[in-house]
């Protein structure tokens, strides 16, 4: 038995807020440390842009990517096989520095 649970990195649109809280729930019930985003505004709605600067969005980009140091794994959701840019970037720094990445539509 591991000496503690694995941790996992939800990443994914923020669009898919539903879907990464119900993966977080799942993953929570099985034991797993659950680290994901803790901001969900969407660049469609339509006061997004005056919730949030974009200094705000630059340092929620980089705190995510410190919780893919912290995570065993990353699980991408993505739903219809959706990946934006954010997420994509996302992916590229968890390969980069070895986290395995996993999705939960491979489509």
């Amino acid at each position: 038995m591991p000496d503690r649970p694995e941790i996992v990195c939800i990443c994914g649109s923020t669009r898919f807020v539903d879907e990464m809280l119900a993966a977080n729930r799942d993953l929570t019930f099985a034991g797993v440390i659950v680290v994901a985003p803790g901001v969900f505004l969407r660049a469609e709605d339509d006061d997004a842009d005056r919730l949030i600067t974009d200094e705000q969005k630059t340092a929620l980009d980089a705190l995510h990517l410190r919780k893919i140091d912290l995570a065993d794994r990353v699980l991408v959701v993505n739903p219809g096989g959706y990946i934006g840019e954010s997420t994509s970037r996302e992916i590229a720094y968890a390969r980069a520095t070895g986290t395995p990445v996993s999705f939960n539509d491979p489509g």
